[in-house]
């Protein structure tokens, strides 16, 4: 198993401890998926996934239903994905995802972060070399899957990896290619149990537990600024 496995084992280990701040993260998405395309997940397939990501992380339904609400009630020109680049201590480097109706306060707050992190926030798309973009699904295994032929059929949407974890199907591949492989899937009777855009790091970052410790509160300050949708940094 490769990079992404890894990322997506450290990333799911740091999620199990912060299930309030991921049920905010995914009514986000949920919000922004909606005010994209609409409130309806048999014609939105981005909000679709959104709802198998929220039921897998056991996100209670009325907080879909509310995240749903709010966006159908708000002005659809007035928030944008805004997403912004920085340099965090000791030689990490970060994207940050943000959804926010006042690009002025997130910027300003975005900002504030950085420097309290011991960081810098730097101009926009600089860091994009750095990180692969990826879609990611976890899907339910059924009966009489061959992997090695699923990775056969999978092919020729550009995967990256399809692998068994936790008797659960994982699939990284090109985030351009994630609604062909969401049709694979659901026309062949798989159960998406959840669905993630990732930003994975070319390399990682090895650093001292104390090192660690400095990034780790950048990343928590980042964090907890409520128009944050994802933090991603190259720290091993």
């Amino acid at each position: 198993m490769g990079r992404a496995f890894e990322y997506r084992k450290a990333r799911k280990l740091k999620r199990w401890g912060h299930m309030a701040r991921t049920f905010t993260k995914i009514g986000k998405e949920i919000e922004m998926a909606v005010l994209a395309s609409g409130p309806d997940p048999s014609s939105n397939l981005r909000l679709r996934l959104l709802m198998a990501t929220a039921k897998s992380e056991s996100m209670p339904k009325e907080n879909v239903e509310r995240a749903i609400k709010r966006a159908t009630e708000k002005d659809k020109s007035a928030y944008k994905e805004v997403v912004y680049d920085g340099k965090g201590p000791h030689g990490t480097v970060f994207v940050v995802e943000t959804a926010t109706d006042n690009p002025t306060r997130t910027v300003a707050n975005i900002r504030a972060a950085f420097v309290r992190g011991k960081g810098e926030l730097g101009t926009m798309g600089m860091n994009d070399f750095l990180f692969e973009r990826k879609c990611s699904f976890v899907v339910a295994m059924k009966e009489g899957v061959d992997m090695d032929e699923l990775e056969l059929e999978l092919i020729d949407f550009d995967i990256d990896e399809v692998f068994l974890d936790e008797g659960e199907i994982n699939i990284f591949a090109d985030f351009k290619n994630y609604g062909p492989i969401t049709k694979y899937l659901e026309d062949n009777g798989f159960e998406i149990k959840s669905f993630k855009f990732e930003r994975i790091p070319m390399t990682m970052r090895e650093l001292t537990p104390e090192q660690q410790e400095d990034v780790n509160g950048l990343i928590e300050r980042l964090e907890a600024d409520d128009d944050v949708v994802n933090v991603f940094h190259n720290m091993a």
